[in-house]
């Protein structure tokens, strides 16, 4: 999984920012990243944690492990741990979470079923993600749009 979404763009030469695939890989192992921990990595370390897979219990042990070790590299501290979500709802493709369709509403947009089976777990978790109150939400629409769902 190495693709970056389109959103993206203006960061993902120099990974400067946390690109959406890794938050994901984040989430399912675990482990809070912050942008200044991110930004002490190599460009190397960086560009390993997007391509290293995450997705078999195998994998996201050793992910975990790497990136603490990273960050333990990088500050001399051990990352926060965060708890897993066994039923992730950018998993559950049959339902629409409230929160995103409310956000979507507000761009004049409502999500269907049949959109949001229709997208990928990393693209139902970027619009999660982007819709989060808090979060700097610019990317939002930028996404509605690459993920055709206007």
């Amino acid at each position: 999984m190495t693709d970056f979404f389109q959103f993206e763009a203006d960061f993902v030469d120099s990974l400067r920012c946390i690109p959406m695939q890794v938050r994901f890989k984040l989430d399912t192992c675990g482990i809070k990243l912050k942008l200044s921990d991110w930004n002490r990595m190599t460009t190397a370390e960086r560009q390993a944690l997007v391509e290293l897979p995450c997705t078999t219990e195998t994998e996201i042990q050793s992910y975990s492990e790497h990136i603490q070790r990273l960050i333990i590299q990088g500050t001399g501290i051990a990352p926060t741990k965060l708890p897993i979500d066994p039923y992730p709802a950018w998993l559950d493709f049959a339902t629409v979470p409230a929160s995103l369709q409310g956000k979507a509403q507000e761009i004049g947009v409502t999500l269907t079923q049949q959109h949001w089976a229709a997208l990928t777990p990393l693209q139902r978790f970027a619009l999660i993600k982007l819709s989060h109150p808090g979060h700097e939400n610019k990317n939002f629409p930028t996404a509605i749009a690459e993920f055709n769902l206007l």
